[in-house]
């Protein structure tokens, strides 16, 4: 299954998302770190990143333009509490697949991973 990448400045939210996945049976690696998530994108091949728009140092948007340089194929999923459609257009146009809005709804997210992987 999928390598992917969990970064969110909330604990709680990437051991959820990891819950999740897992049980989809895909390997999850978490951060509530930006560097250190960007730094693990640099030694390590990952097919999905999950990121939250609002981190503690950086914009999620920031983490995406910065991974799409380090892995221009890696496919990813923006997670948002406060959707806008600025927000949603600029990250559709720097390359990520897909929008989720928090509350992360299980159905939700396996349904948009699923979509994204086959693509």
């Amino acid at each position: 299954m999928a390598k992917i990448l969990a970064l969110d400045d909330v604990l709680d939210a990437v051991n959820l998302i990891k819950r999740i996945l897992q049980r989809k049976g895909h390997e999850v690696f978490t951060f509530t770190e930006e560097e250190e998530a960007l730094n693990y994108a640099r030694s390590n091949k990952l097919d999905l990143a999950i990121l939250d728009i609002k981190l503690k140092k950086i914009s999620g948007v920031d983490v995406l333009e910065e991974l799409k340089k380090i892995a221009p194929s890696i496919r990813v999923i923006m997670l948002t509490g406060y959707p806008t459609i600025e927000t949603a257009r600029e990250s559709l146009k720097l390359g990520a697949s897909e929008y989720c809005v928090k509350p992360i709804d299980k159905d939700e997210l396996e349904e948009k991973v699923a979509n994204v992987l086959k693509d």
